[in-house]
């Protein structure tokens, strides 16, 4: 096939790939969707609708050629922890509730889109995200240990659950536990040795036979049961979003959780490939994703890191490969939903279990309380928020949580004070480099950030604090570098001028270097170019150590 045939500017020669990817993708989709809505107490074939119409809404208008579309284990237990609340499980209002829930995700991310909110997104640290995902998957394997051991479960939150769990260990289901088992070994194996094969889908089709054959049943083990043949239809949720307390917050927390996660996992696989994503048309994809969810009945669906990967890994091209794997499923709801009857739940479980292993990096955490404590804290927080709150508020927390750490490291910015190289004309951080040669009669400080409101009184007491350490009369001269600081507000722009009123009340001359251009447009716009000395382009801190100890050196 001629390289150079392209359809519509698709090339030509990338469809069979695509092809191939997109029928992975689907074997990899059936068995996943279907654990992920048994985890969100939604009828099974639902999971399903997830895949097939959100891929399909993500290929119009998504910026990733990789991005796979679908239910993930986090949203999955989101909806079943927050809707389970509003309403009882089972019930026609819940599957309303949770479809309202995706037509929420879908609206608002239209909004976001309008108002380019996409930037909003960087308010959440990576160091918040990681406890988070390890709360989520702590979380998220408690709610599917009673699936594997084959016991009732219950409780409400992680330690409900917990207690719960220990108390119904006697009477554990041996033989569903072996099927368990043996699915969570085989799963696995097919992960280490057999990357990017259906492996999922393999041990489904195992398990099914083995329960026909065995008839497997008479040991009290629970299977998914019929699900019903045939394409989804088009719904209209009973409920609205102003109509049900909780469906906003709700439709919020999955809003974050997804686009995190989706843009996180595009960005991956479009730096492996060496390509560029459009944080904001995500935005657009993940809500055309969601309202084609939500109008065949489905709930929120995000972009994922593992199924995004098996999808790249089968050899995708393009978005094309969502479509393919949306008719390939859609096949199965027609023909193949009679075999999927004896699945057993403890299978589906294990899957679960497998992809919700990932979520947890305790090696991340460690490195994080060598490496910073305050981002170790920020995970340890936004972990034990998930624990102890559930996924929604756990997310929402987690958000406040990366908005407060980012307003602490504002408020608090480093102040360096410097002194010479020896041998040099160049300066650094005394505190760092105590072997510096401290200044005589001048204090030369480095505010390490913009001079904004939230930081312009510590910025200002700890210049004062140290000209008070340095005694009476020991400082004649206090030169302030702003090199380090790209930006000034009206506060800063007034701390400045309160800092220079006050030396001067003491005899003391201030003069500011290596402003850049737009802070020295606003120190002049506040006409204190007249008062600060140095408000000028090309000012540096050795001329003006060097004019000021010409001006005190002794005459003769």
């Amino acid at each position: 096939m001629p390289n150079g045939i392209r359809c519509f500017g698709y090339p030509v020669r990338w469809l069979p790939s695509d092809v191939v990817a997109g029928v992975t993708l689907a074997a990899y989709a059936i068995p996943v969707s279907l654990a992920y809505a048994t985890l969100a107490g939604l009828p099974p074939q639902v999971g399903i609708y997830g895949y097939l119409m959100g891929g399909l809404g993500y290929a119009l208008v998504g910026s990733s050629r990789y991005l796979a579309i679908g239910p993930t284990s986090a949203i999955s237990l989101m909806i079943a922890g927050t809707v389970g609340d509003m309403v009882s499980e089972g019930g026609a209002q819940y599957a309303d509730i949770a479809t309202a829930a995706a037509f929420g995700v879908g609206l608002f991310c239209l909004i976001a889109w309008l108002f380019r909110l996409s930037v909003l997104v960087k308010l959440i640290s990576d160091s918040v995200l990681t406890g988070f995902k390890a709360g989520a998957g702590i979380t998220i394997a408690l709610t599917q240990l009673p699936a594997f051991l084959g016991v009732a479960g219950g409780g409400h939150n992680v330690p409900d659950r917990l207690v719960s769990l220990v108390g119904q260990l006697a009477t554990t289901n041996l033989p569903t536990l072996s099927i368990g088992v043996l699915a969570l070994m085989l799963l696995s194996f097919g992960e280490r040795w057999l990357p990017g094969r259906p492996i999922a889908l393999a041990v489904v089709a195992l398990s099914i036979v083995a329960v026909a054959l065995f008839d497997l049943t008479r040991f009290k083990i629970m299977t998914t049961g019929l699900i019903p043949p045939g394409l989804p239809s088009f719904v209209v949720p009973a409920v609205r979003l102003r109509d049900q307390d909780g469906i906003v917050a709700l439709a919020t927390g999955c809003l974050l959780l997804a686009y995190i996660e989706g843009v996180a996992a595009a960005r991956t696989f479009a730096a492996k490939h060496g390509e560029v994503i459009d944080s904001r048309r995500e935005l657009l994809a993940l809500g055309a994703a969601n309202i084609a969810t939500a109008a065949v009945g489905g709930y929120p669906v995000a972009g994922g890191l593992s199924q995004t990967a098996v999808n790249e890994g089968a050899g995708a091209r393009s978005r094309l490969s969502l479509v393919f794997a949306s008719a390939t499923l859609a096949l199965c709801l027609l023909f193949l939903t009679t075999l999927l009857a004896g699945l057993p739940k403890a299978v589906l479980a294990a899957i679960v279990l497998m992809a919700v292993a990932g979520l947890i990096d305790f090696r991340a955490i460690a490195r994080m309380r060598r490496a910073s404590q305050i981002d170790f804290l920020s995970a340890l927080a936004a972990c034990i928020g998930v624990l102890l709150l559930g996924i929604l508020q756990g997310i929402l927390a987690a958000a406040l949580i990366s908005i407060l750490l980012l307003l602490v490291r504002s408020s608090t910015p480093h102040v360096a004070f410097l002194g010479r190289i020896s041998g040099t004309d160049q300066f650094s951080d005394l505190q760092r480099h105590p072997e510096n040669e401290p200044l005589v009669g001048a204090l030369a400080c480095r505010p390490e950030a913009s001079l904004l409101y939230l930081n312009t009184e510590y910025v200002l007491a700890s210049i004062l604090a140290r000209i008070e350490m340095a005694g009476p009369q020991a400082i004649k001269h206090v030169i302030c570098d702003l090199s380090a600081s790209p930006s000034i507000d009206l506060a800063g722009a007034r701390m400045l001028a309160e800092l220079c009123d006050t030396l001067r009340g003491r005899g003391i001359a201030l003069t500011v270097t290596n402003a850049h251009g737009r802070v020295r447009d606003l120190l002049r716009a506040e006409e204190l170019d007249g008062n600060i000395q140095g408000v000028a382009r090309g000012t540096s801190l050795e001329a003006e150590l060097h004019a000021f100890s010409t001006a005190t050196r002794p005459m003769g």
